[in-house]
């Protein structure tokens, strides 16, 4: 077998492992049976989304290559900064965020963000534009992913949304491939990313309604409902990965980094999850509400 591949699988596996056990509670489980009462199911997930947060930020600078030091060193404080705010709420306030007109903001900086990267890229070749865009494409998104599961202090449950867009996010992106593979022949931005297909895409939608499905059955105490989320995931996940894909053709870097040996970095590898997760959010917001 192939190095590279065995290299891939091998880390793919780690990295999805790892995502199981910080998702769900059995992370807490498992570390609780050597020490007792060591940690608690929600202080892993928040850890995981930090540290996706701060590397993902490091990559976001590696990408953007600013031209000097002042606005470079600017960005760290600044994700911290805004990263409390949404920390603060996790931990005082549980999972169940307000729909409130700051959220609304902060949900439309992203989508402006992400047209401000296709329609005027030049606003992003000034410090204080990449300054800009690194803050609200890496800790809004990962912000909002920390209002996704519901967790009860009493009893330390803590359900499986977050892993389980994790799973419909991986599904989106394989049965694409393939699909893509078997049958792709229109390209669907051969330009930003030549591989993918509307072929493809379709492929993509109809596996993942079916596993949103069956999710749907499999786990009824689940937020929302799952077959919407499928969707949801279905069209925006294979969007998240064309953000990052001119984000990075912007620039002229292949990948944001190599901290997951054969997959790159972590905002490759979570280019998906960094769209999906803020519109799965404000879906379970407004299916609360109405």
């Amino acid at each position: 077998m192939d190095k590279n591949l065995i290299q891939r699988v091998g880390s793919g596996l780690i990295y999805g492992l790892l995502t199981f056990l910080c998702t769900t509670e059995y992370g807490a489980i498992l570390i609780n049976k050597i020490s007792p009462d060591l940690v608690k199911p929600h202080q892993l997930f928040y850890g995981l989304i930090t540290f996706f947060l701060v590397v993902g930020a490091y990559e976001g600078v590696r990408i953007m290559k600013f031209q000097g030091n002042l606005y470079q060193w600017l960005v760290l404080p600044l994700v911290a900064l805004v990263y409390y705010k949404f920390t603060t709420r996790f931990f005082g306030f549980g999972f169940y965020y307000t729909f409130d007109l700051s959220e609304i903001l902060a949900l439309s900086l992203i989508l402006i963000a992400a047209i401000t990267l296709f329609k005027f890229p030049q606003e992003l070749y000034q410090d204080e534009g990449k300054l800009i865009f690194i803050v609200i494409y890496t800790v809004l998104p990962f912000g909002f992913a920390l209002g996704l599961p519901k967790y009860f202090l009493n009893d330390n449950a803590f359900t499986w949304e977050v892993f389980l867009l994790f799973v419909l996010i991986w599904s989106s992106d394989s049965f694409a491939y393939f699909t893509g593979r078997m049958f792709g022949k229109h390209k669907m931005a051969p330009k930003i990313s030549p591989k993918k297909t509307w072929e493809g895409f379709a492929g993509g939608v109809f596996f993942t309604l079916i596993l949103g499905y069956f999710i749907e059955q499999k786990f009824p105490d689940l937020r929302g409902n799952w077959i919407v989320v499928g969707l949801l995931v279905s069209i925006f996940a294979p969007l998240g990965d064309l953000v990052e894909s001119q984000l990075k053709r912007t620039f002229g870097v292949k990948d944001s980094g190599n901290i997951i040996p054969g997959h790159g970095g972590v905002l490759d590898r979570l280019d998906s999850f960094i769209i999906a997760a803020p519109v799965v959010y404000l879906y379970f917001i407004l299916e609360n509400i109405f």
